[in-house]
């Protein structure tokens, strides 16, 4: 059974005019492409083909709106730092990420995924530094644990703890494994419920 029995897809947007009403409050899951992002949305909404999966790393290429119902929603960013595009596609997916930090009042936290075998890439911390323009809380999936021994896992939590300092919560998750799965979902509902807004931004454009 769903842990959000009301989760459904709303749309899909290619550029700022198509995101959804700034009402209510989301929370936004990005990573690096192979971080296996969907399956940790599917994992923690409890909904096994609500976010689409893909042995081809970078399917996501649009922002993509789903409901938990009522006004609380989350979005799939597209899955940064693939080589496999052209320039012309990661330049309109940095606009894209962009604006869509810069403009949503109802952006309440972020879900940064990293692969606990490779975090704190630049990309990872390309995210960092626009979540922390948008005064955007952050939360850190360390994905595919299941990968590494537990002592290995809790070591590589650490070191990025310390280096990422207070004020960004992380822990280790396996989507395979069901590890981490109640503590997202916790950390989820936390910043659901305490919309965050990044102060006066722009309307968003076309």
């Amino acid at each position: 059974m769903s842990a959000y029995p009301e989760a459904a897809f709303l749309a899909s947007a290619h550029r700022p005019a198509q995101f959804l009403p700034d009402e209510g409050a989301e929370v936004a899951f990005a990573g690096r492409s192979n971080s296996g992002k969907s399956s940790a949305i599917n994992a923690i909404v409890g909904l096994k083909g609500l976010a689409r999966t893909s042995k081809t790393p970078g399917r996501t290429q649009l922002v993509n709106f789903f409901s938990l119902g009522g006004e609380r929603r989350i979005t799939d960013l597209p899955g940064y730092g693939y080589a496999r595009v052209p320039e012309s596609v990661r330049r309109h997916w940095d606009r894209l990420m962009d604006a869509y930090f810069r403009t949503r009042r109802s952006l309440a936290g972020l879900f940064l995924l990293m692969d606990v075998r490779h975090p704190l890439t630049d990309f990872d911390r390309h995210l960092l530094a626009w979540a922390g323009a948008a005064g955007c809380p952050v939360h850190i999936l360390l994905t595919k644990a299941d990968k590494l021994s537990r002592g290995r896992g809790i070591a590589t939590l650490q070191a990025v703890r310390r280096e990422l300092g207070p004020g960004v919560s992380l822990q280790l998750f396996s989507a395979l494994k069901g590890t981490g799965i109640d503590e997202a979902r916790e950390a989820l509902d936390v910043l659901l419920g305490t919309n965050v807004s990044a102060g006066q931004k722009e309307a968003p454009g076309a």
